[in-house]
């Protein structure tokens, strides 16, 4: 044998996550090197099961030894994926979960629920743990949308105290104060019942470890979205608008307000939902019913990543309705493939953040020392 396994390392350090731009050594993505012979075989642990470029990656590391290591006949890489956080260290609450996802509007009616169920759906499909609560005390519909508006959360005695245990469905652990009243008993309560009973649902639930909890945030912009910014350490927002002026005007106050130093939580990225209707007889046309480009323009008013578009397609609307999400159930590629690039962008963009925070967080305890 003519290399050693710190060849193998430096050879790899010429390898860059393209997401993160750094080499993967740097960022601890390398392990479990083994050397047989001349067979190379180690592990590369990428920040999220959803990232699209594994095998450019994957690729890029076979290239990088082949060019820099003399003697390399065969080499195994096993790709792995750990998704990142930077919430465990210092939380009391919520501790086992690594990232909090708000999933926010500036008003109802722009499809808010049915990202936030697709979303958290795509995520668990591509192997994250997931969960979701519906934080629209008022207006619930996670338990209609997954299906399961009959079911009751269980509950457990811990230590003397009772807790819930969440609905699961496709693969989604749930929360919804849907499960607790009947379809047709309206929630009249003010704030501070409201706010109490979001406190419950994260307090007094047992989640277990997840890798993304997924909040549904209701309409507007009052005490529940105080709430979730003082209670729970979240990672960030996804906001959703629709093309129209009528929205986009909402979805400004909501990011706004995500930006107010009394919430201070990060955007994760802008979303377009009913951004085109295309007809099923007609797939290659897109009719923007109601404007276009509204939310990649709002994207970039405030410099946020725009995460993509959602169209109009019956499937969607059935899906929800029939406890079917419709990127797993319709059928239809164009929706599938909308949502599932939703939840790339989401899984990247918090990788992304979580990285920056960590490096900023690095140099501050550097500095300090």
């Amino acid at each position: 044998m003519s290399f050693t396994k710190e060849d193998v390392i430096n050879a790899l350090r010429h390898v860059n996550d393209p997401d993160l731009k750094k080499d993967l050594v740097t960022l601890n993505m390398i392990s479990e090197v083994e050397i047989a012979g001349n067979n190379v075989r180690f592990k590369v642990t990428l920040t999220t099961p959803a990232c699209p470029l594994k095998e450019k990656i994957k690729q890029d590391c076979i290239n990088a030894v082949k060019e820099r290591v003399t003697g390399v006949e065969d080499i195994d890489v096993v790709m792995d994926a750990q998704v990142t956080s930077v919430r465990n260290a210092n939380v009391n609450v919520l501790p086992s979960v690594k990232n909090i996802i708000c999933v926010a509007s500036g008003k109802g009616g722009v499809g808010k629920s049915t990202v936030s169920a697709n979303l958290a759906v795509k995520l668990a499909a591509q192997g994250a743990k997931v969960g979701l609560i519906d934080a629209d005390i008022h207006g619930p519909s996670i338990p209609t949308m997954f299906g399961v508006k009959n079911q009751r959360p269980t509950v457990r005695l811990i230590k003397e105290k009772h807790y819930m245990e969440p609905v699961e469905a496709h693969g989604v652990k749930l929360l919804s104060l849907g499960f607790l009243v009947n379809d047709n008993q309206p929630v009249v309560w003010r704030g501070p019942m409201v706010t109490s009973a979001l406190r419950q649902f994260v307090t007094d639930c047992v989640w277990g470890k997840l890798d993304y909890l997924v909040i549904d945030m209701p309409p507007g912009t009052g005490d529940v979205h105080l709430t979730v910014a003082q209670v729970m350490n979240v990672t960030g927002a996804v906001i959703v608008t629709t093309p129209q002026e009528v929205a986009l005007a909402d979805a400004r106050k909501a990011l706004s307000m995500f930006r107010l130093d009394s919430v201070n939580i990060p955007i994760i990225g802008v979303i377009e939902n009913m951004a085109y209707f295309t007809p099923q007889e007609l797939l290659e046309n897109k009719y923007y019913i109601f404007g276009k480009d509204g939310g990649k323009q709002l994207a970039d008013e405030y410099e946020v990543p725009f995460l993509g578009e959602i169209p109009i397609v019956q499937s969607i609307r059935e899906g929800g309705d029939e406890g079917k999400p419709a990127s797993l159930f319709s059928g239809n590629k164009l929706v599938e493939d909308a949502f599932e690039q939703l939840a790339i962008r989401v899984a990247q963009e918090v990788a992304i953040k979580n990285a920056v925070l960590a490096s900023s967080e690095n140099s501050m305890t550097e500095t300090a020392g």
